[in-house]
């Protein structure tokens, strides 16, 4: 066990909880000492982030591979790095627009007087980071903060750390701790830094844990954007081609071996295309990795509990029925923690693939009747994070959109409305809240603040007691109509 795996000892861990409060109290003064940064400040933080991190995307990239015994490099550079250099570049093209205060209408009553929107910072946001992308999870709402002239306090996954050891010195040479202090730790640290009074919290993970920092976060009624998950369907319509529906999602199934939390969940099909479905999956997933589990291009699960997880909901659900078919032989490799994407039909509903996220290559197929029945089950089930539509129908898919609610949607293609640099990103219901990505990024770590402003010349003292004046009344009448 090398040194960034060694576990920390009761009294190291006892420690680091406790020197929790003054690090975000240190950040909270360094705010309030400059709590206004120029658009030149903020823009030189995001270009100095931009070349560390291309000056470090190979080790990054080495790193990512080590924490998950096998992940592709390219993975790690498409889903990892390269979304947030697109997003400091987006950024840095529209900041000077966001700054701007915004003039808005003062209205009959209020006038002679000017009313703008003026977007300050929060202060110091905290940021917890999940293990799946932990570079692109932790630098991207970190841009965002950066925009929006914040510090940051950085929670970064116990479950990577020869990423995290990367991460760090890839932030510790452009920024002091004074504008990012990084934090790294087990549950137990995760939870006391769920409970500091940030002026705002970003959490990306589970429902259930999302629940626990909720409810952390709320004896200092910290704001939030939670960014959860929940069970994405994938809706395959009668029109579509089952090979056409097969390329367009798979993508988004078998990046990081299915270990997305917008990846699809199941899937919803007419019942006579199941085994069409099968038979087209098993073979575009050849054709992606020739070689099985032995490509590069495949990654492994993040880790042995992780994989247990999967195996034991694998078997829970032979056990009750389902037919499971899995894609390719050897279809497993339990000592490297390489499992193929396994399809399964005749699901018992009470089985685990069928209630919780499935976070990996597991894949039910529900096959529906109609498309009334299809909606319906997705409407009857708490609100996903993504909703994917294979459909060419334009009516159908006004519909869909119409009549279903999720985080995001992508019809016809899977996973990349996520990489949308101009559109929020956000979960609602039991698959999160808020939002960030784009302009509602920085309004998210920004305090619209309004601003009203008189001259010399105030129309205020017309509206004050007593009430019974003659011009009060005619004013009143002019403006009640």
């Amino acid at each position: 066990m090398d040194a960034a795996q060694q576990q920390p000892s009761p009294d190291e861990i006892l420690a680091q909880k406790l020197a929790l409060p003054d690090q975000l109290a240190r950040l909270k003064q360094a705010y309030h000492a400059h709590p206004m940064p120029t658009l030149a400040e903020r823009r030189a933080q995001l270009a100095k982030l931009k070349q560390a991190l291309l000056a470090h995307k190979t080790p990054l990239c080495h790193a990512l591979a080590a924490d998950y015994g096998q992940r592709s490099h390219d993975d790690s550079l498409i889903a990892d790095v390269l979304p947030c250099i697109m997003q400091i570049n987006y950024t840095q093209q529209r900041l000077k627009r966001w700054m701007r205060p915004q003039r808005r209408h003062a209205g009959l009553l209020l006038a002679p007087a000017k009313v703008a929107v003026h977007y300050q910072p929060l202060g110091v946001v905290g940021i917890i980071v999940p293990w799946n992308f932990p570079v692109m999870l932790s630098l991207g709402p970190l841009i965002t903060a950066l925009a929006a002239g914040n510090r940051v306090m950085l929670k970064l996954s116990e479950f990577t750390p020869h990423t995290n050891a990367v991460l760090r010195t890839l932030l510790t040479s452009v920024f002091d701790e004074q504008e990012i202090t990084i934090i790294e730790g087990d549950a137990q640290i995760a939870a006391a830094f769920s409970a500091l009074p940030f002026d705002h919290l970003l959490f990306t993970g589970s429902t259930m844990v999302g629940k626990q920092v909720m409810a952390a976060a709320a004896p200092q009624l910290t704001p939030l954007t939670l960014e959860l998950g929940g069970k994405s369907p994938c809706l395959i319509a009668p029109d579509m081609p089952v090979a056409t529906a097969v390329a367009r999602m798979i993508f988004g199934k078998s990046l990081n071996a299915g270990q997305i939390c917008v990846a699809p969940d199941y899937v919803l099909l007419p019942r006579s295309e199941v085994e069409p479905f099968i038979d087209a999956y098993r073979s575009h997933f050849t054709r992606c990795y020739p070689q099985g589990l032995a490509s590069a291009d495949y990654s492994a699960i993040i880790n042995d509990r992780q994989y247990q997880r999967l195996i034991s909901w694998l078997e829970e659900a032979k056990q009750a029925g389902a037919q499971i078919h899995p894609c390719g032989s050897p279809a497993r490799d339990d000592s490297q923690r390489l499992l193929a994407p396994h399809l399964l039909t005749e699901v018992p509903a009470h089985c685990q693939v069928m209630q919780q996220e499935i976070f990996g290559p597991l894949l039910p197929i529900i096959p529906y009747d109609s498309l009334d029945q299809a909606l319906a089950y997705i409407t009857e089930r708490p609100r996903p994070l993504a909703l994917y539509l294979m459909s060419f129908d334009p009516e159908l898919q006004t519909r869909v959109t119409n009549e279903t609610h999720a985080g995001g949607m992508a019809i016809n293609d899977c996973l990349l409305h996520v990489a949308a640099d101009d559109a929020p990103f956000g979960g609602i219901g039991a698959s999160g809240m808020g939002h960030y990505h784009g302009h509602e990024g920085f309004l998210t770590f920004s305090k619209a603040k309004t601003v009203l402003t008189r001259g010399k010349f105030s129309t205020g003292g017309l509206v004050h007691p007593p009430y019974q004046r003659w011009f009060q009344k005619l004013m009143m009448a002019f403006l009640l109509r």
